[in-house]
Formats: structure tokens, C-alpha cells, sequence
């Protein structure tokens, strides 16, 4: 069970309609938008900040453009009102965006992340947000990547590129935990009471 202060942010990373299309390749862990939907559920109910990042293509040929289906985040991840969605167009959630300057100005250190892809945007953000000193854990149920074929022509699973990801962040940029071990670590805020 992984204890996580009361202002820990939750950053859900482009669980967006465009990675359903098939062009991507084979997948793993399709249970990942569901672990996703529970800590986002968890999250709420604790009463802690949860961010939103909804990647825009910067190429106009991109399959994330405003407009498209591609675009939409998916219904499991879909931010309720208050809750702030940062839009990127580079892998990092932190560049070209106001993400850092939000979590400082809330006293937030401490950041859990999940989403697609776990190689891509997910590493690189979470890769930056340990370089610039938050305490952060990533979620290895709660993220999932596509097949790939390397340079030389090899081909690597999803499992492969997702397990080699998560490898190698933990230790160094993050710690690597599960969505049990997370909601079993949320204890809720407790609400201020006033005497009468």
C-alpha cells in the first residue's frame, strides 16, 4: 500500500479516442483505461487535485487534431467540472504549458501518472516531472503502448516496450506501483468542521 499525501495530483496523459485506431498496432494491457477510470473515481473521492493532459497534433496530418474524434478523451478519462485539462503538442506534459507553474502554486510535490502511451508521452513526462524534483509514481496498470519495429527491422512487443519503459524509470525518475497499492493508499481528506 503506497501512502500519498493529502495534495497528491493525479495527471491522467492523452487517454484520447485516436489510440482505438488500429493503424497503431497490437497493444498490451487493455485493461488500462479501466484502472485508470478507478484511480480517477479514488482520486475524487479523497478529495485530491486531479490534472488532465489532451495532446493536439502539431502537424496538421496528425491523428490528434481539435475536431476530430481522435482528439476526444475517452469517457473513463473524461475531466469533471474544476477539474483543469492542459493541452500539449509535445510528448512532455511540462513544455509549452502551465502544468508546472499549477502544481507549484498549489504546494503540489508529490504526482501520480498514468495513461498512453507508457514509452512516449507518459516516460517523457514523468522523466521530466523526476528531474524537476516532484515525487513520483507511475502506474504501471494504469499506462499501456503499441508494438514496435526498431530501426534494424526487429520487431518488439507491446509487453516488451511497456515492461522496458517502466524499467527503465524506476529507481531513478519514479517509483513503479500498481492501482491497488494506490487506492489502498488514499485515505480521504477529512472536511474542516466548524463548531457551532
Amino acid at each position: 500500500m503506497q501512502a500519498l499525501p493529502p495534495n497528491a495530483a493525479l495527471i491522467s496523459i492523452d487517454v484520447q479516442q485516436a489510440f482505438d485506431d488500429p493503424a497503431w498496432g497490437r497493444r498490451n494491457n487493455l485493461d488500462a483505461e479501466r484502472h485508470i477510470a478507478t484511480l480517477l473515481a479514488a482520486w475524487r473521492a479523497s478529495g485530491r487535485p486531479v490534472f488532465h493532459i489532451q495532446h493536439r497534433s502539431a502537424s496538421p496530418a496528425g491523428r490528434f487534431q481539435p475536431g476530430t474524434p481522435g482528439y476526444a478523451l475517452k469517457p473513463e478519462a473524461a475531466p469533471l467540472p474544476g477539474e483543469p485539462l492542459i493541452v500539449k503538442s509535445v510528448n512532455s506534459a511540462f513544455i509549452g504549458t502551465d502544468l508546472e507553474a499549477r502544481l507549484r502554486a498549489a504546494g503540489i510535490d508529490t504526482l501520480a501518472i498514468v495513461g498512453l502511451t507508457t514509452d512516449h508521452c507518459v516516460s517523457t513526462t514523468t522523466r521530466m516531472a523526476g528531474n524537476l524534483g516532484f515525487a513520483t509514481f507511475i502506474v504501471a496498470d494504469a499506462t499501456a503502448t503499441f508494438e514496435r519495429t526498431g530501426p534494424d527491422g526487429q520487431h518488439f512487443s507491446a509487453e516488451l516496450m511497456h515492461d522496458a519503459a517502466l524499467a527503465s524509470l524506476h529507481g531513478e525518475f519514479a517509483t513503479v506501483v500498481w492501482t491497488k497499492s494506490l487506492v489502498g493508499g488514499l485515505k480521504a481528506i477529512p472536511k474542516e468542521t466548524t463548531e457551532e
